[in-house]
């Protein structure tokens, strides 16, 4: 596997930085996850569980170690710098400061491994106007805007179905180490990433600042092209109390469903979003209102447009193309799971589908360390 040989301290908790090092592990890194004494991670304890952990803990510690240190004592310090000292990268995710006064900053631990590679993932960045406060994506997604830009049909701020905060800062801090990674081995030295998951969030809006940029003025929410104001970028009720989506606003695809609905005059009212749309929008929320979701998906797949059906979680992991690919997978115990992502056609991915018990790898890794009297 690419990384086979890449040793991995991973001091994070819960998602972003958990998401990173996942990524790692799958890929052949040996990743150590440090946990506090008592209840560890407190993703082992975000329900629902399964006959092992929970399934979230599941996702995000599969294929590391479990070691327990107390960071509070001199002794846990002690080791965990041992730990850094011999690593390739090191995670973090504490609030800034917090792990210099443990005395595993980037500071002391460059000092004795001039090679680490060290992300540290916060709030806001480890300086700035909001150093040292606390947020998680919600309150993020919220100073961002992007909750400004999610409305619900009361126009109401609506609460997102995933972390998007969360996974794109993990996944800058995934490219901040590999870049970094790629660059020692020309210079041999490692380097310190700065991820902040309030730019890592507002830099993803980079599709929907143009008014705010130019004008300094808020996008109209239904009046965009991504946000409610094209017909061909829209959720529509069906018959049976569905949804489907349309979602490609590419004239040929526009002009591909109006014909074949008999409307192709249409095709020029959605030449560019906004009101004018209205009246495509209500022609196409009664033609949809008329069937069932399984009469519409088995008809417009006979068409070469963009849409899908609005899908229950369930029936998005029993999804045929997810299945051909192999994207879930089942362990030896029934568990299911995410496949890596990433496929590579040479040296591909080879995941332990299984997740570390709390401790379990302290005395194989800590233990391990005394006897042999390093220091």
């Amino acid at each position: 596997m690419k990384l086979e040989g890449l040793k991995v301290v991973d001091l994070s908790w819960f998602l972003p930085g958990p998401y990173l090092t996942t990524a790692l592990a799958d890929h052949g890194a040996e990743v150590i996850k440090v946990e506090p004494p008592g209840e560890g991670d407190p993703g082992r304890h975000i329900k629902p569980m399964d006959e092992r952990t929970t399934v979230f803990f599941r996702n995000m510690g599969r294929g590391k170690k479990s070691v327990v240190l107390d960071l509070k004592s001199q002794q846990g310090r002690a080791d965990l710098f041992r730990l850094a000292r011999e690593a390739d990268v090191l995670v973090e995710s504490f609030r800034p400061g917090v792990a210099a006064r443990f005395g595993i900053g980037y500071e002391a631990v460059s000092a004795a491994n001039p090679g680490i590679v060290y992300c540290s993932i916060s709030a806001f960045g480890q300086d700035g106007a909001y150093p040292g406060r606390a947020a998680h994506d919600l309150a993020l997604e919220a100073m961002t805007g992007v909750l400004s830009l999610t409305l619900g049909d009361d126009g109401r701020p609506a609460i997102p179905g995933i972390p998007v905060a969360d996974l794109v800062s993990g996944l800058h801090g995934l490219s901040g180490v590999l870049m970094a990674l790629l660059r020692r081995q020309t210079t041999g030295k490692g380097d310190y990433i700065d991820v902040s998951m309030h730019e890592a969030l507002m830099a993803s809006c980079a599709n929907v600042v143009g008014s705010a940029f130019t004008e300094n003025k808020q996008p109209d929410v239904k009046h965009q092209r991504t946000t409610g104001g094209s017909a061909f970028y829209r959720v529509y009720d069906t018959f049976d109390g569905r949804q489907l989506v349309i979602a490609g606003q590419e004239m040929k695809f526009i002009k591909n469903l109006l014909g074949a609905l008999g409307r192709p005059e249409m095709a020029a009212l959605c030449e560019w979003p906004g009101a004018h749309q209205k009246p495509v929008m209500d022609f196409l929320d009664m033609t949809f209102r008329q069937q069932s979701l399984a009469h519409w998906m088995e008809w417009l797949d006979t068409l070469d447009i963009c849409h899908g059906p609005v899908n229950t979680l369930p029936e998005a992991i029993a999804d045929k193309n997810l299945a051909k690919r192999g994207a879930i997978v089942t362990d030896a115990d029934g568990r299911k799971h995410f496949a890596p992502v990433v496929r590579f056609r040479n040296e591909p991915s080879k995941p332990l589908y299984r997740e570390p018990l709390l401790g379990e790898h302290t005395e194989e890794i800590i233990g391990a360390r005394h006897s042999s009297g390093a220091s």
